[in-house]
């Protein structure tokens, strides 16, 4: 899971790039992943019904537990933000979001195993299908012939969360990023792989789950959660050794290419990200104090 994150800053940027309120978004994010999770499962109306409700009420628990501690972190990126960055204190960083990250998904196992049992053998062919789909949108944006192709959508990937963060980059640190990437150890075959063993690990244990059919006895429940939280973990960490260390060597450089990055920018786009960390953080707390 780390690999996929180009640097602290620039997964930041992208997760909140593009929203023209994060409070918006985020109220809005229950019924976004509704249909998110449709379009991979297509619930039926009863499994639509509990599934909004695992969301409200997960979110409920989100806004009331973690809102508050996640301005806190962003805080603490702004204060590094303002001055040139090191490898390490980017990794520090990353660190500390995905203990957050953890504990916002170990929330989720629950509701996950509740709705699992439910999950019919075509709905479980839905989401094979669906995988499906998006390892071929990976492999035609990602995966070419020529080192060219294969570099040109990352550093357009690149630019853009950068610029969502720093404001607009100038043509040298532009060439910059792509000469950072060209030595980035970024494996696309190995990535789509990847993908698609956790893809099957995924689809295998939710059909262990499923044998036990809707309204499981504790005994189930509690195999069902503890099948997701295996599930979580391998996300996380592969348990293929030799993929585990490409997460490594590709998380670090993606420190390195973080930091240099920053380091890279000029007063006024640290300035420009500042703010708009700020803005973040004074969002979050915004939501956290929202009675909703």
């Amino acid at each position: 899971m780390r690999c996929r994150i180009i640097g602290l800053l620039l997964a930041l940027a992208a997760l909140l790039a593009g929203c023209s309120s994060l409070r918006f978004a985020y109220n809005s994010a229950p019924e976004l992943a509704y249909w998110w999770l449709d379009g991979y499962a297509d619930f039926d109306d009863t499994q639509a019904l509990r599934m909004r409700e695992h969301l409200a009420s997960w979110q409920r628990w989100h806004r009331r537990t973690q809102l508050t501690d996640y301005a806190a972190w962003l805080a603490r990126v702004r204060a590094v933000a303002a001055e040139p960055a090191t490898p390490a204190q980017v990794c520090r960083l990353l660190d500390e979001a995905m203990a957050r990250l953890d504990v916002a998904l170990e929330q989720a196992v629950p509701s996950l195993a509740d709705m699992a049992p439910t999950l019919t053998p075509a709905q479980l062919a839905h989401i094979e299908r669906r995988y499906a789909k998006g390892n071929d949108e990976f492999r035609e944006e990602f995966v070419h012939d020529t080192p060219a192709g294969r570099l040109a959508p990352r550093v357009r990937r690149a630019v853009e969360r950068a610029q969502s963060l720093y404001g607009r980059l100038d043509a040298a640190q532009r060439e910059r990023i792509a000469a950072a990437l060209r030595a980035s150890p970024f494996d696309a075959e190995a990535t789509l792989a990847e993908r698609r063993a956790r893809q099957a690990d995924i689809v295998q244990t939710l059909r262990r789950i499923a044998v036990a059919g809707d309204a499981p006895g504790p005994a189930q429940r509690d195999a069902a959660r503890a099948a997701l939280r295996g599930v979580v973990q391998r996300l996380q960490r592969s348990p293929r050794a030799e993929h585990a260390a490409y997460q490594q060597r590709l998380t670090q450089y993606n420190c390195s290419f973080a930091a240099e990055l920053h380091n890279l920018t000029t007063p006024a786009q640290r300035s420009t990200a500042a703010d708009k960390l700020r803005g973040w953080e004074e969002d979050l707390r915004a939501l956290a104090a929202d009675p909703r």
